[in-house]
């Protein structure tokens, strides 16, 4: 798995005029190649009337799947600079969707690879990118006693506590970054005198 990828921070919408053409690049998180696609069948619906909607999408934090589509442009003018700017941006879990409607001036093969491509460069300025990291679930059990002073104490030093359920014993799950786990097991041992417990999941990835 990769340490940390970026993706788009919200869903929006960014819109550019280019020698009287609209380019409207819609961006959104794509957990899945499906989610991407039913975006994409979204914003196709919603502008019917664009001359063009052209899409491109990158799924997996290592990008394993890359998509692009032209909607009827030229060949290789859409999709594929809309792809090459997530890419050089280093996104995942993101689709683009640039809808195009025609102003009645031609752009050319090269104007049409720098609208499509800069839309999406624009619009990623404008909505904005967070980073988010791997992470090794763990599972911390304490007594009720010493729960409250260790979920403050989580907090305080930016751990993320994910989930806190009580039982007999209190049970919270947080996130680890891999590196940090043999410190982290060291300060829960000190914290609650041996006394707590420590057990260590899957891997997940939050905000960094």
């Amino acid at each position: 798995m990769q340490d940390e990828y970026r993706t788009v921070a919200r869903p929006g919408v960014h819109e550019t005029e280019v020698n009287r053409s609209r380019f409207l690049c819609a961006l959104a998180p794509a957990a899945t190649e499906q989610e991407a696609q039913d975006v994409i069948a979204r914003i196709r619906k919603d502008h019917t009337d664009a001359s063009h909607n052209c899409f491109a999408y990158v799924i997996g934090a290592d990008a394993a799947i890359q998509k692009a589509g032209d909607d009827g442009e030229p060949g290789g003018t859409a999709g594929v600079p809309m792809l090459q700017m997530l890419l050089r941006r280093d996104m995942r879990y993101v689709v683009a969707v640039v809808t195009r409607y025609y102003g009645g001036v031609k752009l050319g093969a090269g104007g049409l690879i720098r609208a499509y491509g800069g839309s999406v460069g624009e619009a990623l300025d404008s909505l904005g990118t967070i980073t988010r990291r791997r992470f090794r679930l763990a599972t911390v059990t304490v007594d009720h006693q010493r729960a409250g002073k260790i979920q403050n104490d989580l907090r305080a030093t930016g751990r993320e506590v994910r989930d806190v359920r009580y039982g007999e014993e209190v049970t919270i799950e947080i996130g680890l970054p891999d590196a940090e786990v043999d410190a982290f097991r060291g300060w829960l041992a000190d914290a609650t005198a041996g006394t707590a417990g420590l057990e260590l999941g899957g891997e997940a990835y939050g905000d960094a």
